[in-house]
């Protein structure tokens, strides 16, 4: 039998995070609202009546480590499971030891890290073991399993929300590591508590980041052979960029744009700006938050102030022409400009309710008087006929009648008193005033 090394035998090679990793109940940190006495998941684990359920939080909050507790504390068989590396036939496999270890007696969670990503079939193939009791289901995602999870298999879950874990819960966790035997308990470190709490700040609620970078900063402290000392200076030097919690591809990317968007839209430039630097420096596309101005500039502002239409394309222009990080001046712009403009949506709301009678009357014919006559028989059917040509009046407006007669008194676009749109107003208000004045000569 090979004897294990020095090395081996300290497990000197598993990160701190795996090593810290807890084990009871009374080591996890934080999601006081689901463990706390009292609360509803605490009651389950703690009567043996656990249910299949769906852990839905960012990473590094303790999905799979609350997820081997339960199975710990109920004493259950715990096989984990990777939606990025499995297939419908590694889970009939699964399955199978599953339901012979049922007839034996013993309860298996099944824990399913990454869930979301598995697709329908996949996700099918839980359905019958979830639902004869042959398996208990957790799974872990960083998405909004409404989205993503088979309404069916999410029928069968419970659900339940983990959040990111406070400074506080970091801070606890990181002086948890500085004493423990596992951790660096053995070492003599000097690390102040504002340097702990830089890089409880650093992580954004993350545990495994947290303790990943403590890791970092120590085995790159000042060593004077028996101690170890980690300043701010070596924090720094460590954390070159801060890690923000974004996935272009996931909710947050959604959160974000909507705060952006909906920061603009209370003209408030501050929160704007703050929410346009939390996409650019997570690394967002520049191209795609200019496209989202964009519509912001007709959806929000209009004919409040038409130039931001000009301004919201020009801005696309330039993010695509210098890109990052020149840019993000270029967006700064844009954002605080849209953000103290005065505010319309009056076109936004126009095309809400022209498509829904557009959807309700796409058999409406186009009237004949709009319609070209460009040959004979076109002429012959009265294509065209009555149609009047706005420049050959004094006022450039005839009376016309340009919408199908089912609609003839619909007015969709309702403009504002905002900004240049007044002027807008104005004018519309005069021109129905001389179509009805001049419908009947």
């Amino acid at each position: 039998m090979r004897q294990q090394s020095f090395f081996e035998q300290r497990e000197y090679n598993n990160p701190l995070a795996s090593r810290l990793r807890p084990a009871m109940l009374d080591e996890f940190v934080g999601q006081r609202q689901l463990l706390g006495e009292g609360s509803v998941l605490r009651r389950m684990i703690d009567s043996d009546q656990v249910p299949s359920m769906i852990f839905w939080g960012p990473p590094g909050v303790g999905k799979t480590t609350l997820a081997r507790i339960i199975a710990g504390k109920t004493k259950s068989k715990f096989i984990d499971f990777s939606a990025v590396t499995s297939g419908i036939k590694e889970i009939k496999e699964v399955m199978a030891q599953a339901e012979t270890s049922r007839m034996l007696g013993e309860r298996t969670i099944l824990f399913v890290d990454e869930i979301h990503r598995f697709n329908k079939a996949q996700q099918d193939a839980f359905l019958p073991y979830v639902e004869k009791g042959s398996i208990i289901l957790i799974g872990a995602t960083t998405e909004n399993p409404s989205f993503e999870i088979n309404s069916a298999l999410l029928s069968r879950c419970k659900v339940f929300v983990l959040q990111a874990l406070s400074a506080d819960d970091l801070k606890s966790l990181l002086h948890r590591a500085l004493s423990d035997p596992r951790g660096f308990g053995g070492q003599e470190i000097e690390i102040g508590d504002g340097v702990l709490e830089m890089i409880a700040n650093f992580a954004n609620g993350d545990a495994r980041v947290a303790l990943n970078t403590l890791e970092m900063v120590v085995l790159n402290g000042k060593s004077d052979g028996v101690k170890t000392t980690v300043t701010r200076e070596i924090v720094e030097q460590c954390v070159s960029k801060k890690s923000l919690l974004y996935d272009k591809n996931g909710e947050e990317h959604y959160n974000l744009i909507s705060a952006l968007h909906k920061s603009m839209r209370n003209s408030d430039p501050d929160a704007a700006l703050y929410w346009l630097a939390r996409m650019l420096e997570a690394g967002e596309d520049p191209l795609y938050v200019a496209r989202r101005l964009i519509r912001f500039a007709s959806e929000d502002i209009g004919m409040a102030d038409s130039r931001a239409i000009t301004l919201a394309t020009s801005v696309y222009q330039a993010c695509h022409d210098i890109g990052m990080p020149e840019c993000n001046v270029n967006l700064a712009h844009a954002v605080v400009y849209f953000s103290l403009a005065p505010k319309s949506n009056a076109l936004y709301t126009a095309y809400g309710r022209v498509k829904k009678d557009a959807l309700e009357q796409l058999a409406e014919p186009v009237p004949l008087q709009l319609r070209n006559a460009p040959t004979r028989l076109m002429e012959e059917l009265h294509y065209g006929e009555g149609y009047q040509y706005a420049h050959d009046t004094e006022e450039k407006i005839t009376t016309l009648q340009c919408l199908p007669d089912s609609l003839e008194e619909k007015e969709y676009y309702r403009p504002t008193t905002q900004g240049t749109e007044a002027r807008v107003k104005e004018r519309l208000e005069q021109i129905k005033e001389w179509k009805r004045q001049n419908r009947g000569k």
